[in-house]
């Protein structure tokens, strides 16, 4: 081991026993993923020190590691330097406030070797420190790929030397960060920085769509005679200066796009990649690739085709769902009941999964990108499941809270409590705007035509915080209609007359169409929504900032209103919560849900919730349901 390695395994080191300080007692099964093996052999110790030992002859799988902790150390036994980072990072899970953990024998290797987290920079800027921050919580996870979607429509983000045109500010999207970019040395600093934490970069350079700036610069296409020529060269650039060692892997996009000839371009992009050295991945849908071509699906509706024998490329799993489409809440629990790749683990066709947060809509305070969309909670189920493989429920069966004393509702139960722990000290600093609701209980009557009577309407049951009422309408065959009513119903019970606080939310605004009925008119809730305690109707505690705005009953992708940031009061989740008013014993809580235009989700919300004076969250206590 050379000096400089030297360095760096003592630098590790002493991270995990500075953080040691800030972290309060855990048990060793709240570690996120959860290990393969775990064995507590009762008793703790101080860690003083940490053995390292790095065998690739080591009889464990790649990233394969040991963990023991005993009387005064801790000793990593690693199959290779990723491995042993993510000893490292179990071991920063399981040391106390006092700088003691409990002795303890781990066995631990992932069941697929792709585990990705993929971000946009190309619609909106992040400054590269700033993603040096998001590669810190992919390593904590043991999240071993780093997706760098480095251009989109509105900027090529890559310095350019051989076109500088390309970083011009003025043939790039107003008001969408025009003329930042990355240089080649902040790129092969987070690649390098990526790298220390065992994690891989796979940049993307989205191609021949996505890329109307292109167009803009050149006055040509990239699929055109020019503009491959044009695009050769930046490419050769970009293989030059970014080595085969730092980046094995290149994405060419090639999705969302008709083009003449597109087997000829694809072809044409994949030999550029393969003559230096580099493996391509591409999107699917998209361009028909080769066969040598990684691909990576992404949507939903092509997840039968991975599980044939037909599928001809090796694959990853993005079809899992977005982070900026659905609801923050019921992510969680779709992430974490998923199938990846539809197989119990790796094989030679199934690579693992990329969780992807795009940034549609024009973002000014890049810091609201992760709260907005629900990361990171939405990245412990992720890294849970494709760390441990095993096989899930039914696609159908993913978007709804499973029925309790079920054995998928135990664990999401179980996992929950794992979450909160992580939230409440290693995620401290990442405002994460959940808190456990899995076993919240509903009746929810069927959807059904407006004006209905209440008490001519079907009911059936629902758990969790957030009911989809849209998949309850396609579990009972219920055809959805422009505009329908329904109703949640629940009891709360409270040990004195008090105020509680909730999220209350009628409706989730997708954060890439943004198609939404918009803010609530001054003292009501959106969408038409009403809520009712002990049937006194409860309206929201403060008054709106921007009353009855953002009402888009449209698709508003390349439109104005895709270039106006999201603000917190759109989202319930950001939001002040409601003060309800609550008498000793049971109090019943009544929503009023309608569904007011074709909207593309039907999310309805009651949440109790602690926020403190900083705004970080937490369960609130005293609270019961039935």
């Amino acid at each position: 081991m050379t000096i400089h390695q030297q360095r760096r395994t003592l630098a590790c080191a002493l991270v995990v026993l500075c953080m040691s300080t800030l972290i309060p007692k855990v048990l060793a099964q709240q570690v996120v993923p959860t290990p393969v093996e775990i064995t507590l052999k009762g008793g703790n110790t101080k860690v003083k020190s940490i053995e390292r030992q790095i065998d690739d002859k080591l009889d464990l799988p790649d990233e394969g590691y040991t963990l023991d902790i005993v009387k005064g150390k801790a000793i990593i036994r690693a199959k290779n330097q990723r491995a042993y980072i993510w000893g490292l990072q179990t071991l920063k899970q399981l040391v106390t406030t006092n700088g003691t953990a409990p002795l303890v024998h781990v066995k631990d290797y992932p069941a697929f070797p792709i585990r990705g987290f993929m971000v946009d920079t190309g619609r909106n800027f992040i400054p590269h420190t700033q993603l040096k921050a998001y590669i810190n919580l992919l390593s904590l996870f043991k999240v071993n790929v780093f997706h760098w979607h480095l251009t989109d429509n509105p900027a090529w983000r890559i310095e350019c030397k051989v076109y500088p045109q390309l970083n011009d500010p003025q043939y790039q999207r107003k008001g969408r960060d025009e003329g930042k970019f990355y240089t080649y040395n902040q790129i092969r600093e987070v690649i390098a920085y990526a790298k220390s934490l065992g994690v891989s970069v796979i940049p993307e350079i989205d191609m021949p769509g996505h890329s109307q700036y292109f167009d803009k610069t050149f006055g040509f296409g990239m699929a055109t005679e020019k503009g491959k020529q044009v695009l050769k060269a930046c490419l050769e650039e970009f293989f030059n200066e970014i080595s085969k060692a730092d980046c094995p892997i290149i994405h060419i996009g090639s999705d969302e796009i008709h083009i003449d000839k597109p087997a000829e371009f694809i072809a044409f992009c994949e030999d550029i990649a393969q003559k230096h050295g580099r493996e391509v991945m591409v999107w699917d849908p998209g361009l028909p690739a080769s066969a040598k071509a990684i691909a990576q699906i992404w949507r939903e509706n092509q997840a039968e085709a991975v599980n044939t024998n037909a599928y001809v490329h090796r694959y990853v799993d993005s079809y899992m769902g977005y982070l900026n489409k659905g609801n923050p809440f019921t992510n969680v629990n779709k992430l974490l009941l998923h199938t990846p790749c539809g197989v119990a683990k790796a094989n030679d066709k199934a690579l693992g999964g990329i969780l992807c947060l795009w940034n549609d809509v024009r973002a000014d305070n890049k810091s609201l990108l992760f709260p907005h969309n629900g990361m990171p909670q939405a990245l412990l189920p992720f890294a849970e499941r494709f760390w441990h493989g095993g096989m899930g429920v039914a696609m159908s069966e993913e978007n709804v809270v499973p029925q309790p004393n079920s054995e998928w509702h135990k664990k999401l139960v179980s996992f929950e409590k794992k979450m909160v722990y992580l939230r409440n000290n290693l995620l401290y600093d990442y405002d994460m705007r959940w808190v456990a609701n899995a076993s919240q209980p509903w009746r929810v009557t069927l959807p059904t035509r407006r004006g209905a009577q209440k008490d001519s309407m079907k009911w059936v049951n629902a758990w969790g915080g957030v009911v989809n009422i849209m998949e309850v309408a396609k579990r009972h065959n219920v055809k959805l209609l422009p505009t329908m009513d329904a109703w949640m119903e629940t009891e709360v019970h409270v040990d004195r007359d008090t105020v509680i606080t909730a999220w209350v939310g009628f409706e989730t605004t997708p954060r890439s169409s943004r198609i939404s009925d918009g803010i609530g008119y001054q003292g009501e809730w959106e969408s038409q929504g009403r809520l009712f305690a002990n049937g006194t109707e409860v309206f929201p505690s403060e008054p709106w900032k921007e009353p009855a705005k953002y009402r888009y009953h449209y698709q508003t992708w390349h439109q104005a209103p895709s270039e106006i940031p999201f603000t917190n009061e759109q989202f319930f989740w950001m939001r002040q919560p409601a003060k309800v008013k609550l008498k000793a014993g049971w109090n019943k809580i009544s929503l009023y849900c309608p569904r007011v235009f074709p909207n593309e989700s039907w999310f309805v919300a009651f949440i109790p919730v602690h926020i403190d004076n900083k705004g970080h969250v937490s369960e609130a206590q005293g609270v019961t349901f039935r």
